[in-house]
């Protein structure tokens, strides 16, 4: 009998590695340590969470309406949403729509070092902070993680109304 391997995507959540854990330790929901996210709290005074630990019953990120601060760390790989793979793109395509509700929206996520370089040596005037690779701790016991050895961006989209039509906004999101 031949058993066919699914890449992560193709899995329900139950069976994904990003649900289940890394296989080593068996832990896999991580949170930001308090030195790194209280400070950006006292600065943002945070009112909602899209991506909470622990997910409560029915919750979903992706599609309720967000609070007029949020703290957003989503999760670092994809997941099956809606039948659909879900990754990053689609929480910053809405964390944009909730930006172009007026709503602000502090958002982590790894990437490589030299982005966050090459943006602050070309000047572009946008709101992003080097965190460095953070140590995130464990749900299950609170021990620190190894890092994911790239360092954490902080995009901070405050929130602006644009004076184009709601819907036509949206449509250039969805675009992107």
């Amino acid at each position: 009998m031949s058993v066919e391997l699914l890449h992560q995507r193709m899995l329900i959540p139950s069976d994904n590695k990003f649900h289940k854990g890394n296989g080593v330790d068996g832990k896999h929901y991580w949170l930001i340590p308090p030195e790194v996210y209280n400070p950006l709290n006292d600065e943002f005074e945070f009112t909602f969470d899209p991506c909470p630990y622990p997910l409560p019953e029915g919750f979903d990120g992706l599609t309720c309406e967000w609070g007029f601060v949020n703290w957003v760390n989503p999760p670092f790989g994809s997941i099956m949403h809606e039948g659909k793979k879900k990754g990053p793109t689609a929480w910053m395509r809405k964390a944009i729509i909730e930006q172009r509700k007026g709503k602000t929206s502090v958002v982590v996520y790894p990437i490589d070092k030299w982005v966050l370089m090459m943006i602050d040596a070309c000047g572009i005037k946008a709101d992003i902070r080097n965190l460095g690779d953070v140590k995130w701790l464990a749900t299950e016991d609170n021990s620190q993680g190894k890092g994911t050895g790239r360092h954490i961006a902080c995009f901070i989209l405050r929130g602006y109304i644009p004076e184009e039509p709601a819907s036509t906004a949206s449509q250039q999101v969805m675009a992107l």
